[in-house]
């Protein structure tokens, strides 16, 4: 094997261990939320923060709601594409493009599983100011964010040569 090769096996190995704790979380939350509330019901944490129980049959912000199916056939195909893509966002991305990838990998996985099972996504971050959200949507905006920024570092063609 040679040191290319083992560069990427590490990775792997990271990004898959980084998206499957992401998607533990997402579960173990949106389980947690789904028995200790009612649909609907809002707990405040602080001044600030509430947990809060709904359910989003569209997309980010609420849009495209009772579109679950195409919501989920689209995800499908998004996350087709990060798979077809990972290897050059890690390549071009370096350590930014890598972690970019692991949190949108899991949080697209903990929301499709979502569509799945209820037919819409469990969220119950709730800071008032924004639309009620959920672990997994944190992690996809982070990811998308870190993809950017390594991208525009250009740090893994550094680092892979």
């Amino acid at each position: 094997m040679t040191s290319k090769e083992k560069l990427y096996a590490i990775r792997f190995g990271g990004i898959m261990t980084i998206a499957g704790s992401v998607l533990l979380v997402d579960r173990l939350t949106k389980a947690w939320v789904r028995h200790h509330f009612m649909l609907g019901e809002s707990r405040r944490i602080t001044p600030w923060f509430y947990l809060t129980f709904v359910q989003n049959t569209g997309t980010a912000f609420g849009l495209f709601q009772g579109n679950n199916k195409a919501l989920l056939i689209l995800g499908a195909v998004i996350l087709a594409a990060l798979l077809y893509g990972a290897r050059g966002l890690v390549e071009r991305g370096g350590f930014w493009g890598a972690l970019g990838v692991a949190l949108v990998l899991g949080g697209a996985v903990g929301n499709i599983m979502d569509r799945m099972h209820y037919g819409q996504v469990i969220d119950f971050l709730d800071f008032r100011v924004w639309p009620v959200f959920n672990i997994a949507d944190s992690a996809i905006s982070v990811g998308t964010i870190s993809m950017i920024l390594g991208l525009m570092r250009k740090e893994g063609s550094e680092e892979l040569h």
